[in-house]
């Protein structure tokens, strides 16, 4: 699969270019979501694309968007545009990271979901004890797993810009009681069903970010959904609490940025060709974990 950085679709409209997914106008009703091989990391795209990453992206989302229907329904049209329309050029060379999905008034907070103490969530916790106003008992240490999971809701920030952590009560004042208790509700269930079938293939699924929409008046699932990019993906049999952990997502970019004492603005530094063949080979193992039946699809 040729490596994609940027695309650019003759006849269709660029409706916006994210961080990792470019999205056109498929017609009034549906978008088409290009997943690329973009990475970005502490929110600034890196120069360097991931062989491959996108294509996984699009595999996992699929496949969790399918599993999880019965739970709430997902934005998705069709998961397999350049098969249904064969006549179409451009579809046919965005095989494995294309999809068609029903257009959707976006919520404007991100549904976060925590089952252990990492990140962002673990700065906090050592400087309040608290995640997003939630007390947490007291002694927890890094990567440690929490009582129960909580959701922990932030901001959606403009690219270039940090998301921000703020409490449900801020979640509700932005979008609305009944509305911020459902995507709460929803995203708990959601990560409750997917760890639990990750733990048993070898992932923990240490925290991940949900986005929904509102279509005809229903709460839907949009964007992506599970990845590891969206999520924090940890071995169940290296999980040792009390500092960092290995992974099957960027934060092995992460780390190495760290490393190098990068300052979290752009412009992102050259990522060394190891550090991507190694970020591409996490990605793909995530995939054949969890969704063995993709890779036959030959997409990657």
């Amino acid at each position: 699969m040729e490596t994609v950085h940027e695309t650019s679709i003759p006849g269709l409209k660029l409706v916006a270019r994210g961080k990792v997914r470019d999205i056109y106008e498929a017609d009034r009703d549906h978008l088409l979501l290009v997943a690329t091989d973009r990475l970005s990391a502490f929110d600034v795209v890196m120069p360097d694309p991931i062989p491959g990453k996108g294509a996984v992206l699009t595999a996992l989302s699929n496949f969790w968007f399918e599993r999880t229907q019965g739970i709430l329904p997902n934005h998705m049209a069709d998961g397999r545009p350049w098969a249904t329309h064969p006549d179409n050029a451009a579809y046919q060379t965005l095989k494995g990271r294309a999809v068609l999905v029903h257009k959707a008034e976006p919520v404007l907070i991100e549904a976060v979901v925590r089952g252990y103490l990492s990140g962002s969530g673990w700065g906090e916790y050592q400087r309040t004890g608290s995640i997003c106003g939630l007390r947490l008992p007291a002694g927890l240490t890094e990567s440690a797993r929490l009582p129960e999971a909580v959701f922990t809701p932030s901001t959606k920030a403009p690219q270039g810009e940090h998301d921000e952590n703020v409490s449900f009560e801020t979640a509700a004042n932005r979008v609305g009681v009944e509305l911020a208790t459902r995507v709460r509700d929803t995203a708990l269930r959601l990560y409750t069903l997917a760890s639990a079938y990750a733990r048993e293939r070898g992932i923990i699924i240490a925290d991940t970010k949900f986005e929904f929409g509102i279509k005809d008046g229903n709460l839907i699932v949009i964007d992506e959904m599970l990845t590891p990019d969206s999520s924090r993906f940890w071995p169940v049999d290296g999980w040792k609490p009390g500092g960092p952990q290995a992974s099957f997502d960027k934060q092995f970019v992460r780390d190495y940025l760290l490393s190098i004492n990068y300052n979290k603005k752009p412009p992102a530094p050259t990522l060394p060709a190891e550090i991507i063949q190694k970020t591409a080979e996490k990605y793909k193992d995530a995939l054949s974990r969890l969704a063995p039946g993709h890779e036959a699809l030959g997409w990657l």
